[in-house]
């Protein structure tokens, strides 16, 4: 049984067990902010219905309660397991570097002096995914974008988001990340599948070229993927195994495969749960006996809050808005993380 000890300074939380063996926890995580945009009409892009004349009479007033209330959930995720929160947050649906300031200068938020990491995209409606970090935990060496060239398997399709591809030191270890919102199920799940498997294919390039140098080396996949754990795009594309056993050296290993096949799900549609809201790690992290950072559990992050008590959406995550009305929700996903463990010497 995990207790965690009270803090010896400010910067670190203690797991112990046993009676001599302590660790320095660490948690990585995931959320889609469903949409978060400021309310200033972009020429480039698809953005109307987010600002204060269009359909969704998105005001100031709309953005800066939204803020108010995703800063809430992030400012709790994680806290069970260690004080400070989230180390490293990927997200979804994110317009541009500004709203992610925004939000990290929310009361609940300032004080963790989280840093954001954004690079424009070319999606059609304008959306990207970013990061927030915290410095203290993760120092970043290089960031880049990895195109997923869906409008060249269909011009008509256009463009998805890009792969955001983060190389940094976590915790004094090399650590590599991947933050992505894989194309949607738009069309039918069957049609848009090919869009999916070219995501998923363009990860699995870059992390080949990583485990060619090193097999050893601490991979980190997030994301909305848009399937679940078992979809093909994240199953073999991807190449997620979903039981531990599986996993071989440089390989990937998805913790959400059980929850999912348990019937757990972070969003649901038409009255059935998916789990599109995954972080896939690799082999490095499997081995419990190092004296780097070890994998040690996931967790779906929901409050009783973040839940829709009525109407046709009862027990989803709590939207931001139902028909085009403002219903002051924080997101129709539910966040992830996961919680690491290194030993302290």
């Amino acid at each position: 049984m995990r207790k965690i000890l009270p803090l010896f300074s400010l910067l670190t939380s203690l797991y112990c067990f046993g009676q001599n063996t302590q660790y320095q926890v660490a948690l990585i995580g995931f959320y889609n902010l469903e949409n978060i945009f400021d309310t200033i009409n972009q020429l480039d892009v698809e953005d109307e219905e987010f600002t204060p004349d269009g359909g969704n009479h998105y005001t100031s007033a709309v953005y800066l309660d939204k803020l108010e209330k995703l800063s809430q959930v992030i400012s709790e995720m994680g806290t069970d397991d260690s004080p400070e929160g989230i180390a490293i947050l990927g997200v979804a649906e994110v317009e541009n570097k500004s709203v992610l300031e925004d939000l990290v200068s929310q009361p609940k938020l300032k004080n963790r002096n989280y840093k954001v990491l954004h690079i424009d995209g070319k999606d059609e409606r304008g959306i990207d995914v970013g990061m927030l970090y915290n410095p203290k935990y993760f120092t970043i060496k290089k960031a880049e974008s990895l195109h997923v060239p869906t409008e060249k398997m269909d011009s008509a399709y256009g463009h998805t988001r890009d792969v955001l591809f983060v190389s940094g030191e976590f915790l004094g270890e090399s650590l590599h990340v991947f933050v992505n919102h894989w194309p949607s199920r738009r069309g039918g799940e069957e049609t848009s599948r090919p869009y999916r498997e070219l995501a998923a294919k363009i990860n699995r390039q870059k992390i080949d070229s990583l485990m060619k140098i090193d097999p050893n080396t601490k991979v980190v996949v997030m994301g909305d993927l848009n399937d679940d754990p078992v979809d093909l795009s994240v199953a073999k594309v991807l190449g997620a195994k979903g039981y531990k056993g599986d996993v071989k050296k440089g390989g990937l290993y998805n913790p959400w495969t059980t929850f999912y096949k348990s019937g757990i799900g972070t969003l649901a549609y038409q009255d059935s749960w998916n789990l599109f809201d995954q972080i896939i790690i690799s082999s490095a992290f499997l081995e419990t006996n190092q004296k780097g950072l070890f994998f040690k559990e996931q967790v779906i992050f929901k409050r009783d809050y973040m839940i829709q008590k009525t109407g046709k959406f009862k027990g989803y995550p709590m939207r931001t808005y139902s028909n085009g009305i403002y219903i002051g929700g924080y997101s129709d996903h539910f966040p992830t993380y996961l919680v690491f463990l290194k030993q302290m010497k």
